[in-house]
């Protein structure tokens, strides 16, 4: 069986002639059926059904098309990637994300974009919101996947994507009175030791902002007793029962070694976090509309 074979197979089947496939491949019509033979011989069966006028398939033949067709398509994508790799496709990409979603699908679209990319080095780097934004603005990085806590979209030298949204979880240790619910609001946690994720390493930043306003609608000023951007020192204090705190769900979803702790959705529209993917538009690495095109089929 060869690839030739295939194509002949597909053409003669959708155009039902032998003769007219032959056509579009400016062979006779006899190298075209011999073809064909060599191909039904090598499948152990009768692809076409010669006695119709026009030829059609058999039901063999029908079943081997949808195999036939995509045999051809895998072929011509690993031609294109063959062609790149070969023609520069190399380099390396730096992606910035924001603490917490390396336990999201991110290392997964990371994975599939380097085994079409193998030329291509993605160095991948963790921090908080407005760093990201820092870098990204200082062209140290190329594209970052956050939560724009920085208004940085607000700006038309960048662009971005929705990548996902994270639903606020209030996180608890087990023997807090609210740990057995399937569900709160955020006013519940009015009389509560706050333990802040800010998304910042900065105070009153536009991100706590935000979340400043969601306390605010909730009728309450939070108690916060430690405020922090680092997930795990976070978790840890809630562990120890040093009080609660609110997390977007891409922190706990994945999480192992929660010990001693408890997750929580919050109700509400509001009670979220939208994840997007930012770049520069004036960034010039040939890389990177092939990520950005990856992520957004991927993620589609």
């Amino acid at each position: 069986m060869t690839i030739t074979q295939l194509r002949y197979f597909v053409e003669a089947a959708r155009l039902q002639s032998f003769t007219k496939a032959a056509e579009q491949f400016y062979i006779t019509q006899t190298a075209m059926t011999q073809q064909i033979r060599a191909l039904e011989e090598t499948v152990g069966a009768s692809l076409f059904n010669r006695s119709t006028r026009p030829i059609s398939l058999t039901s063999a033949g029908k079943t081997f098309l949808i195999d036939a067709r995509a045999i051809l398509e895998r072929m011509e994508v690993s031609l294109e990637h063959i062609k790149e790799a070969s023609t520069g496709m190399e380099g390396n990409l730096r992606i910035g994300y924001v603490r917490g979603y390396e336990r999201s699908n991110l290392s997964n679209l990371l994975q599939s974009f380097h085994r079409q990319y193998p030329n291509v080095l993605l160095s991948v780097y963790r921090n908080s919101t407005d760093s990201l934004a820092n870098s990204l603005s200082n062209q140290e990085l190329d594209i970052i996947v956050t939560w724009d806590s920085t208004n940085l979209c607000s700006n038309p030298q960048y662009d971005s994507f929705h990548m996902t949204s994270a639903r606020l979880v209030v996180a608890l240790y087990p023997s807090h009175p609210l740990a057995g619910r399937k569900s709160l609001f955020r006013k519940e946690l009015k009389d509560e030791r706050i333990l802040y994720m800010s998304p910042s390493d900065s105070p009153d930043s536009y991100g706590d902002a935000v979340f400043m306003n969601l306390y605010q609608k909730a009728q309450f000023k939070p108690d916060i007793i430690f405020r922090s951007s680092d997930t795990e020192s976070i978790l840890i204090m809630v562990a120890a029962e040093e009080g609660v705190s609110i997390l977007p769900d891409y922190c706990t979803n994945k999480l192992t070694n929660a010990d001693n702790l408890v997750f929580i959705p919050l109700e509400g529209e509001e009670e979220v976090e939208e994840i997007k993917v930012i770049w520069n538009n004036y960034n010039t690495n040939p890389i990177l509309p092939r990520l950005v095109e990856h992520l957004k089929k991927e993620n589609s």
